[in-house]
């Protein structure tokens, strides 16, 4: 506007409460705020209490008419489904806020702010809050029940196998499980001689189950049924249903021979490739050459061929020279450097072996490394016998051995954890077996430190009991791996706030 426009004051008119004779801004009823509130109670009809079912085993709420929603208390979850019971009547009014009140967790009741808004007389729209109160009434759900009367009661279980002599890819796979809550509905998992064994209350989530293992694996399946009972009367059927999946043998660092058809279809790559990684395709590489291939599980399973060697059968070497005859090159997001080596066994310094290598961007004078002794390995191998005229590697190193350095740590805690499924053992093995599974978890343990890629989509914890050493301190010069702090802070902020919470529920 103009500067020198004139502008005309306004003020707001005011009238007198037409019931108490307060004055007040119009509106269109003409009453004040305490004389509307006295006349009209937009509440009326509303409903202040209601019961819930709960079920104390999973801590359940039931959502009509045979839905359980899991919800813990005070959360977003929970609120949604208090303001949802009184759905009906919250039609005649308009919803505004909701919050929980705070009770007592013994208490068996949940309290509800809610603030409603409603036209009333002339127009005018009046806000108000009222309490509503929840009972919580116990009552099992239908696979506590089921599971209170047997625990052993199952409707669908996935038996998962693979058939190698360790364990190290079902050390990987619960983390995964762990991370992606793939299990959390079985309801007994029993540890088995090559496998695991999960047992469902329904069929459905065994079904989701095996969908994940279908996409961290190169897995086959196969799905019966078996007849439990079944009623004439009403033509009901109740069956039992098992899935068989079998993960392939084939592991991370094993040494494969791969059959002549299956070389060709891959380009001519090896025969002697290694097995990188392996997810739901397999990663192979051949060392002399540097060239990268990828195995999906229909591949795979087409032709179901074997590890020539396996990390078992690893032998410790000596380095005693290495000379670098490449660049370096990045294969599959991973740096190889070609190199020319030459190599002892650790207990046998009689035989000196001058090998071709791909760890040369990592190997240097004075380590030691290992590899597949194929000099002295006795291979009854088919597929390798295909092969005619076919000059094999007397050695083929695999990755850098920092055991010996790790000798001087040995008994340390690690400052890191990994947590475990709620597992049912076997203790008919004996110590023995025990004494194995220990020696295998630790070596799983050790790839986690070595391979950044290999940890990459798991969970690692803090470990509050960890307290550095002075001795510790000292040898934190040595170039042994090791988790760094950043791949934790995330999880030490997350047991904090768990912490936190604990403390407030006590």
């Amino acid at each position: 506007m103009a500067a020198n426009m004139f502008v005309v004051p306004q003020t707001k008119g005011s009238v007198l409460c037409c019931k108490c004779g307060i004055l007040m801004a119009p509106n269109p009823a003409n009453m004040c705020v305490t004389c509307l509130r006295s006349e009209v109670d937009i509440t009326e009809g509303l409903r202040k209490h209601a019961t819930i079912m709960h079920c104390p085993e999973c801590d359940s709420y039931l959502q009509p008419p045979r839905t359980w929603l899991k919800a813990q208390l005070e959360s977003k979850e929970l609120l949604t489904y208090c303001v949802k019971r009184l759905e009906t009547d919250l039609k005649k009014v308009r919803l505004v806020n909701a919050e929980f009140i705070w009770t007592e967790p013994h208490s068996k009741r949940i309290k509800v702010k809610l603030k409603v808004q409603k036209e009333v007389l002339n127009g005018a729209i009046l806000e108000k809050s009222y309490v509503v109160e929840y009972v919580l009434q116990d009552h099992m759900c239908e696979s506590c029940t089921r599971f209170q009367a047997n625990p052993d009661q199952w409707v669908a279980s996935v038996q998962l196998r693979q058939r190698v002599s360790h364990r190290r890819t079902f050390f990987y796979l619960e983390q995964l499980i762990l991370k992606h809550d793939a299990a959390v509905h079985a309801i007994k998992i029993k540890q088995m001689d090559q496998g695991i064994d999960f047992f469902f209350a329904n069929k459905s989530h065994a079904s989701k189950s095996v969908e994940f293992l279908d996409k961290v694996a190169p897995t086959k399946r196969r799905e019966s049924k078996q007849l439990v009972s079944h009623d004439p009367k009403n033509n009901s059927y109740n069956y039992k249903y098992t899935f068989s999946v079998e993960i392939s043998p084939i592991c991370r660092e094993d040494l494969i021979c791969l059959p002549p058809r299956v070389a060709v279809s891959l380009g001519n790559l090896g025969p002697l490739v290694i097995c990188t990684k392996v997810t739901n395709n397999i990663a192979l590489l051949d060392p002399l050459t540097l060239r990268q291939c990828f195995l999906d599980p229909d591949q795979y399973w087409r032709y179901s061929f074997k590890s020539l060697l396996g990390s078992r059968q690893l032998v410790e070497y000596d380095v005693f020279n290495v000379e670098v005859g490449s660049p370096e090159f990045n294969v599959g997001g991973s740096k190889y450097v070609m190199a020319d080596v030459e190599v002892a066994r650790v207990t046998d310094y009689g035989k000196l072996f001058y090998v071709r290598t791909h760890l040369g961007h990592i190997l240097k004078p004075g380590d030691r490394a290992l590899g597949y002794d194929l000099y002295g390995a006795n291979n009854n191998d088919n597929e390798l016998d295909k092969y005619q005229n076919l000059v094999i590697p007397e050695v083929i190193l695999i990755k850098k051995s920092y055991e010996e350095k790790r000798q001087k740590k040995r008994g340390e805690p690690r400052p890191w954890k990994l947590k475990s499924l709620d597992m049912e053992l076997d203790e008919s093995k004996g110590r023995g077996y025990e004494e194995k599974m220990n020696t295998e978890y630790e070596e799983f343990l050790r790839d986690l430190e070595e391979n950044p890629e290999l940890r990459f989509n798991l969970s690692l914890y803090c470990n509050k009991d960890y307290q550095p050493s002075e001795m510790a301190s000292v040898s934190d010069g040595d170039d042994v791996p090791s988790v760094p702090l950043e791949e934790l802070l995330a999880d030490l902020e997350l047991s904090e706030e768990e912490d936190g919470d604990d403390s407030m529920k006590d």
